[in-house]
């Protein structure tokens, strides 16, 4: 799976942090999706060579923002409003004394948003580039005059070579809903969960560290350190690098 390629998209849509050596994320304004992470000139996430830079649909890979609402919503479109609305930049890529580059982005209501969920909110998203890691800070502010109910997540896509030798550690004795099985509650009793089949799953109060191994070139795993997310999620079909149910990718 290759990595982004700049001609996708109109440059003034895109914030890149680059630490030198081949280390470098691009933030699209539409979403505030990452929609590379390239780690030593390889590229880790997965973007479709299919996915439309039209600043109106969703884009098909990288990390989008699911704000209110995961999955299918009464009230707009699946995953809520965040992924397909245009993000301020609110400080651009500045590198600290410890050496990561932050950029900052928000996204407030407006009218269009209170029309689909009448609500007044602020998110805060603030990505930051390590030489070795990225680290991804969401903060949802209440702006309303009574608490409201919502749920987030940011909705990776990892690349790899092939799929089937992909695993993930971490969830052994967890709860899941299996969606491919009508919603069922299962337990999973793996330590290693290799994803060889059609998975489409929800793992709740998963621990805080979750290992996603054969990544990027397939030599490369990814630690996922979390807080404020209980639950870990993962959906793959394993037929090919660029196959999805509903044929989008």
């Amino acid at each position: 799976m290759a990595g982004m390629e700049s001609e996708q998209y109109a440059t003034e849509d895109v914030v890149e942090l680059d630490q030198g050596n081949g280390t470098a994320a691009i933030v699209h304004l539409h979403g505030a999706t990452v929609v590379s992470w390239k780690l030593r000139g390889e590229e880790i996430l997965f973007c479709s060579k299919k996915a439309i830079f039209d600043n109106k649909k969703a884009i098909r890979g990288g990390i989008p923002i699911v704000f209110p609402q995961f999955g299918p919503w009464s009230l707009g479109p699946q995953h809520g409003f965040a992924r397909i609305r245009k993000w301020k930049l609110v400080s651009t890529p500045m590198q600290d004394s410890r050496g990561n580059i932050t950029a900052v982005f928000s996204l407030e209501d407006d009218k269009r948003t209170r029309e689909l969920w009448d609500k007044k909110f602020k998110l805060v998203y603030t990505v930051s580039l390590w030489d070795k890691s990225l680290e991804l800070n969401l903060k949802v502010l209440n702006r309303d005059e009574s608490s409201f109910e919502y749920t987030t997540l940011m909705h990776t896509y990892f690349t790899t070579p092939d799929v089937t030798k992909t695993s993930v550690i971490g969830l052994k004795d967890l709860h899941f809903i299996d969606k491919v099985q009508d919603g069922a509650i299962l337990t999973e009793n793996r330590s290693e969960v290799i994803v060889n089949e059609n998975y489409d799953r929800v793992y709740q109060n998963a621990p805080n560290e979750i290992v996603v191994n054969k990544v990027g070139n397939g030599e490369q795993k990814v630690i996922i350190k979390k807080t404020n997310f209980p639950d870990v999620g993962n959906g793959v079909e394993p037929m090919g690098r660029e196959s999805s149910r509903d044929g989008r990718f």
